[in-house]
């Protein structure tokens, strides 16, 4: 399975780059475009999800590290959950 990176920033202007198992993830989100917390999670949690469910269709067993990176995503969005109208953006995908 082709695995994708895409990179994001923050409310804060921080960056994370994230991990996909598979394409999927750019149904879900698109480079240069800003979402939403709310919305952005919302979209990483189902691209996240249906990666891993693809990874266990081709081997047998999800892909806990699609899982583990959607905890670091949530853990992170947590910071920023307080904050008014804070809007994620996806800067890249390689």
């Amino acid at each position: 399975m082709p695995v994708v990176h895409f990179h994001v920033r923050w409310p804060d202007a921080s960056q994370t780059r994230c991990y996909s198992p598979s394409t999927v993830i750019g149904d879900y989100l698109r480079p240069g475009q800003s979402y939403p917390l709310d919305e952005f999670l919302v979209r990483v949690r189902e691209a996240l999800a249906t990666a891993s469910e693809r990874v266990r269709g081709k081997y047998g067993f999800a892909c806990s590290q699609a899982l583990d990176q959607l905890a670091e995503i949530e853990t992170i969005a947590q910071k920023h959950t307080a904050q008014t109208g804070a809007q994620v953006t996806v800067t890249a995908f390689d």
